[in-house]
């Protein structure tokens, strides 16, 4: 078994190779001048179980390129098996055709990485369970929920604790995660007038009196969860926290989130946090080296992965 680290989030595979007591595969990943990606691996990895770690995350496209270039690489290397480990699969908010004319991106992406010669991939909390069937290769979908499940249970009273969906949408992952932590759910309603921005319609359930956690797979602009945050306050909840697993924090979300009545939004480290998110007094990051590592040990040893979960 050999990890192999992309640019991405390079701290988390070390993270990883930490856990499983294995030193990260030595290889180069340079750029030319003209910015055309080159990879080379310093190590025999013929016959060897390869873990390319790598998050599509910003800069997406060249994340992607790495992650496509560095398969190749060992492919032709004779790599036994090699396996896409992306904790956070970027692209994946393009899961179907929202207007004539439109592409599925998710799609196309999952071609690209079994094309590219991957034999499986291990993900963790896609924007759309569905998305596994996009590739024609095994693929596990990890959850954050225990991790964060278990830093929800640590600082809150489930006696006062309410578990919130900030929409429609995200009403499954809110209830598994209400059920693990024993706490009632409510769902934010709300109605999206245009791309990037949302205004908050109506609160389902009586938030009055609890500490409000709003949970969600993706936190970009951080305008829905502000603006659901307001709401719930504005509904006498006592106060308002967010749980989500990938932090994208895009443009001047951390300041957003700073600047609003949240009062913490915990992410995990599936992205490299920026500068930004590293200093912000209201941003906490947890980390899923430990869930990833063992995913992949089980995955190597061919062992169950979905008992992680039970």
């Amino acid at each position: 078994m050999k990890i192999l680290a992309g640019n991405s989030n390079r701290p988390l595979a070390e993270a990883i190779a930490a856990y499983l007591n294995l030193p990260l595969t030595k290889a180069s990943i340079k750029r030319f001048s003209d910015q055309e990606i080159f990879v080379e691996i310093h190590e025999n990895v013929r016959g060897e179980d390869v873990f390319v770690v790598q998050s599509t995350s910003y800069p997406a496209n060249d994340h992607l390129m790495e992650l496509l270039i560095c398969i190749d690489a060992l492919r032709r290397a004779s790599a036994r098996r090699i396996t896409a480990v992306l904790p956070y699969f970027g692209y994946a908010r393009q899961d179907r055709k929202p207007g004539p004319r439109t592409p599925i991106s998710a799609k196309l992406v999952a071609n690209l990485i079994t094309k590219a010669g991957a034999d499986r991939v291990l993900t963790m909390d896609l924007h759309a369970g569905q998305i596994q069937g996009f590739f024609d290769i095994p693929t596990d979908n990890l959850f954050a929920s225990p991790v964060l499940g278990r830093d929800l249970r640590e600082k809150y009273d489930p006696k006062d604790l309410m578990i919130v969906s900030p929409d429609v949408g995200g009403v499954v992952r809110a209830r598994a995660y209400a059920k693990r932590v024993g706490a009632p759910l409510a769902i934010v309603d709300k109605r999206r007038e245009r791309a990037g921005e949302s205004e908050v319609m109506n609160i389902i359930g009586e938030v009055e009196g609890h500490n409000c956690v709003l949970v969600d797979d993706i936190v970009d602009s951080a305008g829905t969860l502000c603006n659901a945050a307001e709401a719930l306050i504005k509904a006498g909840a006592t106060s308002v926290s967010a749980y989500v697993s990938h932090g994208v924090l895009s443009g001047g979300a951390v300041a957003r989130v700073g600047a609003s009545v949240l009062k913490e939004l915990v992410i995990t480290d599936s992205i490299l946090a920026t500068e930004a998110v590293r200093v912000s007094g209201k941003v906490r990051t947890i980390t899923i080296a430990p869930l990833i590592a063992e995913a992949m040990n089980r995955i190597s040893h061919e062992t169950s992965v979905s008992s992680l979960f039970d």
